[in-house]
């Protein structure tokens, strides 16, 4: 799939952050004085790859342009992504990704080079089934869609089942098109339940097509853990430290924006041509905890999920070796002190 570069130019950017509200959000930021980072030195390199697709949830993301620019890169590019996050950024394709939790550990526990390195925010994918399903314990039987390119978790649907005493590979029929989304199949009724996010899950709310079973902004345990987390790639963190650090400042202060500013972030998503749907954009950065960064632990969240993982045979890895191999908290807790002046 293509790379979608950046088109705008000086006064296009200078239009944009006084109509979005951003002026004034440079190299200072949210917090901290410039002084600060100014002292810093300058990023190894200066482009990054950022992911793009259907799923409004990743809007930390979208709005961090500007805030990169300020932390001194200046080529900075989306790229369409056609299969696994994780997978895309293991090879090189894109540079970082707001990756499922749970998928990234399994695919950590593979052996593919991925750190991560702080939290976004928790709640957002809904299992959604038809009406005839009226609980988890009710899929024994059923077939569940879900999809390597879309937020539609094998890994999540299966720890949910195994919550309730479901067996994933013996009660239930999984369903895998890559041709097609699974809300596509979903409405079609040639599957009975999938898991999805936003804008997917309120688009089927307001047609009143199926119904939610686990609802991971309410639903605990999942609405007390991190469902997306920011993930490097390994070599990228270890031999670019200071580009590192200022991406994920960048980031956490545009997961700031979207939970300070969402009607401005929103627009901004529409004007960028990352959904065309600003109401929805709206909607989704009103429903989802993105302030939640500043207080959950991403450790937490991590011991969580390799945990259930483990125990459901997913993967081989105590939650100790996930921890110790494929997580670095330092630029978080750097960036929280930082933060706070």
């Amino acid at each position: 799939m293509p790379i979608v570069q950046s088109r705008r130019h000086l006064l296009t950017n200078i239009a944009v952050a006084g109509a979005t509200g951003f002026a004034g959000l440079g190299a200072a930021g949210l917090y901290g004085g410039r002084k600060s980072v100014a002292a810093e030195p300058p990023p190894e390199i200066t482009a990054v790859i950022l992911e793009k697709l259907a799923s409004t949830c990743p809007a930390p993301e979208y709005a961090a342009e500007m805030l990169l620019r300020a932390e001194g890169f200046t080529d900075i590019r989306y790229r369409t992504r056609d299969t696994n996050p994780v997978m895309e950024v293991a090879r090189n394709q894109i540079d970082w990704s707001q990756a499922v939790a749970a998928d990234a550990i399994a695919d950590m526990d593979n052996g593919v080079p991925l750190t991560l390195v702080a939290g976004v925010h928790p709640g957002c994918y809904e299992l959604f089934a038809h009406d005839d399903v009226r609980s988890i314990t009710g899929l024994k039987g059923k077939t569940v869609g879900w999809s390597r390119s879309y937020v539609s978790s094998r890994y999540l649907v299966s720890l949910m089942a195994k919550f309730v005493g479901l067996d994933p590979y013996k009660d239930i029929h999984w369903v895998e098109n890559p041709g097609t989304d699974p809300m596509a199949l979903f409405i079609d009724r040639k599957i009975d339940a999938f898991l999805t996010s936003p804008p997917q899950t309120l688009e089927l709310h307001d047609r009143g097509i199926g119904h939610s079973l686990v609802n991971s902004v309410t639903d605990r345990p999942w609405s007390q853990y991190f469902c997306c987390m920011l993930v490097g790639r390994t070599e990228f963190v270890q031999k670019y430290p200071i580009a590192t650090k200022r991406i994920v400042r960048a980031l956490l202060k545009a997961t700031e924006l979207c939970a300070n500013q969402p009607a401005r972030v929103a627009r901004l998503m529409v004007d960028q041509g990352f959904t065309d749907d600003y109401n929805y954009a709206l909607r989704t950065l009103q429903e989802l905890s993105y302030s939640a960064w500043q207080d959950f632990d991403p450790e937490d969240s991590v011991r969580f999920f390799a945990l259930r993982l483990n125990e459901a045979g997913f993967i081989k890895s105590t939650p100790d070796r996930i921890i110790a191999e494929h997580t670095n908290w330092r630029f978080l807790n750097e960036l929280k002190r930082e933060m706070k002046t």
